[in-house]
C-alpha cells in the first residue's frame, strides 16, 4: 500500500509518499496564492492509496479530497521520531511559524510552545532581513558566518528591525556583522523557546531555516550541544504525516 502525507505551510508544500516504511517519492512546490492547486497539482504526479494532510492548508485539502488530518505538532514529532528514535526535543522553525515539541520516552508529545503570531524569528523574517542586506537568502547564513562579531539588533519585530537593520547599513555598519547579530537575535528566541519546553537529550533541528548554516552553528554552539539535522528537514511534517496515514485502520 502506498501511504502519503501532504504537509501545506504558508510557504511551501511538501509531499512524501511511504510504500512500508521506504520513501518512494518527495516533492516540493511553493505555496504560492493558491495553495490548494499546487497541492492537486503535486498529489497528481504520484501513485497513493491513501493520504492525510498536516500544515496551515490541512482543513482546506480536507474540504477538497475528504482526506484525514493531523496538527503539525503530532506530524512533526512521528516524523522526527522515524528519522532519529532518541530524539526528545524537536525545533521547527519554518516560514511564519517556529515550535519547540519536547517528546517522551514513548515517543509522545509531553510539551510544545509555538510563535505564530507573527513573522519575528521565522524564515519570512530571515528572508526580510536578507533583502534588506543585499543578499540573498542563500547567501543570508554563509555571509554572517564570515563575521568576526555580531552587531546587537534591539527589535524582533519584523518592521523595526527592517528599519533598525536600514539605519545600521547607513552609519557604515558592516552587512557581515549585521548579519550575524540577526542570526544571533533569532536563536536567542528560539533558544527560549527550547528551554522553555524541554530539558536535556538528543534534539532535532527542522524546518526550512534548518539549512541555514549560521543557524545550525549557533544552536549548538548557545546549547552547547550536537544538533541532529535530517537529510531534508522542510520533509519531516510530510513523513509524519504519510506515517500516520500508513497506521490509520
Amino acid at each position: 500500500m502506498y501511504c502519503a502525507g501532504i504537509d501545506i505551510g504558508s510557504r511551501s508544500i511538501e509531499l512524501v509518499v511511504l510504500r512500508g516504511s521506504e520513501i518512494v517519492s518527495s516533492l516540493r512546490a511553493d505555496s504560492g496564492f493558491a495553495p490548494i492547486q499546487q497541492a492537486k497539482k503535486l498529489i497528481t504526479q504520484v501513485r497513493y492509496d491513501r493520504i492525510m494532510a498536516t500544515g496551515y492548508g490541512r482543513h482546506l485539502f480536507e474540504c477538497s479530497f475528504k482526506a484525514p488530518t493531523v496538527t503539525e505538532i503530532k506530524a512533526y514529532a512521528v516524523g522526527a521520531r522515524f528519522l532519529f528514535p532518541n530524539v526528545t526535543t524537536i525545533l521547527d522553525i519554518g516560514g511564519q511559524d517556529s515550535k519547540a515539541i519536547a517528546l517522551n520516552d514513548s515517543g509522545r508529545v509531553s510539551k510544545f510552545e509555538m510563535n505564530d503570531r507573527c513573522a519575528a524569528g521565522t524564515g519570512k523574517f530571515l528572508e526580510i532581513m536578507a533583502h534588506s542586506l543585499g543578499f540573498t537568502l542563500e547567501e543570508f547564513g554563509q555571509e554572517a558566518m564570515k563575521a568576526t562579531e555580531g552587531v546587537h539588533i534591539n527589535s524582533m519585530c519584523t518592521v523595526f528591525a527592517e528599519s533598525e537593520v536600514t539605519s545600521l547599513v547607513a552609519k557604515g555598519e558592516d552587512r557581515r556583522k549585521i548579519a550575524m547579530g540577526l542570526h544571533r537575535s533569532v536563536v536567542r528566541r528560539s533558544v527560549g523557546m527550547v528551554k522553555r519546553v524541554a530539558g536535556s537529550g538528543l534534539m532535532v533541528f527542522a524546518g526550512g531555516v534548518a539549512r541555514n548554516p549560521c543557524m545550525r552553528y549557533l544552536l549548538q554552539d548557545t546549547l552547547n550541544q550536537i544538533i541532529h539535522i535530517p537529510d531534508d528537514p522542510q520533509m519531516v511534517g510530510a513523513l509524519g504525516a504519510a506515517l500516520l496515514s500508513a497506521e490509520a485502520p
